[in-house]
């Protein structure tokens, strides 16, 4: 046994993780619930960009109107060993639809529920160009219906009985030209409005207000970039950095629009300076409609 008396050495706690021939039966028996078509791993996980211990984020793609929620909770309170809160679908908001927050042992597991036949007509809506947006928790930009499109096109299928899903996967793997002209097209007036808005709050000092706005417009370019790459962007975690990483991006966009968020001051004077530099880096951004 290890000596933890005072003089011990520290010893870092291991970060625990799933083995993949356990994720699998996990996915597994969730494939057997009523309702659903299947599950893919999403998040940081599916795009190996996660740190240990990072959560494992199960999507459980079902059909309206069939999912098994009573099976569900059965199988969440024995991988846990103990009852666990299993949602409805439509739980946790318009949006994050529902699920579940898991303990497997020392390893956090997350069931997010999402609507297959949702997932279709949205991504029919994509492919012309069209889309709607929504507020939700947890998501301070809102959630744009193609996101649905990129967690799925993103995402690892690890339970598919059918084929169904990857069926589907595979239709939302490119992004729609359609759509990326459409945010082209809404990202050229609503940032300079948001933009020009905000100076009204800079005159009056209202820190609050500009800060709001410009959060709209950084996240309206990060979309738009994205766009122009030909690549999902499904939230806002990370999504300044990953959209510097483009190669359409201004040089050290990173940098430049997260320096916007950094406290200068509440003043008007301190709050103009910040807008000027979001103007700057806007008209580089939407200059470059067309080029890539």
């Amino acid at each position: 046994m290890t000596d933890h008396g005072e003089g011990a050495a520290a010893v870092a706690p291991v970060a625990a993780e799933l083995g993949e021939g356990e994720l699998g039966r996990i996915a597994g028996r969730l494939a057997q619930v009523g309702g659903i078509v299947g599950v893919c791993l999403g998040g940081s996980r599916a795009r190996g960009a996660h740190r240990p211990g990072s959560d494992y984020d199960l999507g459980l793609y079902y059909r309206t109107g069939e999912l098994d929620t009573g099976a569900l909770r059965e199988l969440a309170a024995e991988l846990c060993g103990r009852p666990v809160e299993v949602t409805e679908p439509g739980g946790w908001g318009p949006w994050v639809d529902g699920g579940a927050w898991l303990d497997v042992g020392p390893v956090r597991v997350d069931w997010l529920y999402r609507d297959v036949h949702r997932v279709r007509r949205y991504a029919t809506e994509a492919r012309a160009g069209r889309y709607t947006s929504g507020q939700q928790a947890g998501h301070p930009y809102g959630v744009p219906s193609y996101a649905y499109l990129g967690e799925l096109a993103l995402a690892r299928v690890l339970a598919d009985p059918a084929g169904e899903l990857s069926t589907l996967r595979a239709e939302v793997a490119a992004f729609p030209p359609a759509l990326a002209r459409t945010l082209e097209a809404d990202a050229a007036w609503e940032v300079p409005f948001a933009l020009a808005n905000a100076r009204k709050g800079a005159a009056r000092g209202d820190a609050g207000y500009v800060a709001g706005c410009l959060f709209r417009a950084v996240g309206l370019l990060g979309h738009v970039l994205h766009a122009r790459a030909g690549q999902w962007l499904v939230n806002e975690k990370g999504a300044i950095a990953s959209a510097g990483r483009l190669p359409c991006a201004p040089p050290e966009f990173e940098r430049r629009a997260q320096r916007l968020f950094a406290p200068g001051g509440t003043g008007p004077a301190a709050l103009n300076a910040t807008l000027d530099a979001a103007d700057a880096l806007a008209a580089e951004v939407l200059a470059g409609a067309g080029r890539d």
